[in-house]
């Protein structure tokens, strides 16, 4: 018999050096690309959590079709004027104009809604609510003005 070549010498000298590159790809996909992150470390027990972007709003419509008119204009804040006798005294002694007003309103809608009715200046406002569930107002008018020019305007004296 003739002696054969043997390729055990070629074959074991490459074969570690595949069988090591599969070992090291083998590792690498069980390990995962994100597995050897460093932890951040942190100073306070507290997490805040990141600032992100914010996008402003970009509505494609406008969400209501027409705005509202004023919820509480000088018609609807002063109901009517209040005519009965501390009133007149009021009226007539402390140049004051009482008014049954909504019960929602302020001093400033009363004090607007009595200079646009009527064209004249409160020098002060004060307000209470009867115990039927009303508000009432006493209107104190600026010196320059007559309460009871006033109420004769409006026609109840």
């Amino acid at each position: 018999m003739a002696p054969t070549k043997s390729t055990k010498g070629k074959a074991a000298s490459k074969a570690p050096a595949k069988d090591a590159k599969a070992k090291a790809a083998k590792k690498a996909a069980l390990a995962g690309t994100h597995a050897h992150a460093a932890r951040r470390e942190r100073y306070s027990v507290s997490f805040h959590r990141p600032k992100t972007l914010r996008l402003a709003r970009d509505p494609k419509y406008p969400r209501k079709s027409i705005p509202h008119v004023p919820r509480m204009d000088q018609f609807r804040t002063i109901v009517s004027p209040l005519n009965t006798e501390s009133a007149m005294k009021k009226i007539e002694e402390h140049n004051t104009l009482v008014f049954i007003v909504d019960i929602k309103s302020n001093k400033r809608q009363i004090k607007d809604a009595v200079k646009k009715l009527y064209d004249v200046q409160a020098d002060k406002i004060n307000t209470l609510i009867r115990p039927d569930g009303k508000k009432k107002a006493y209107v104190r008018l600026s010196p320059d003005h007559d309460a009871l020019d006033v109420a004769n305007k409006i026609g109840f004296i």
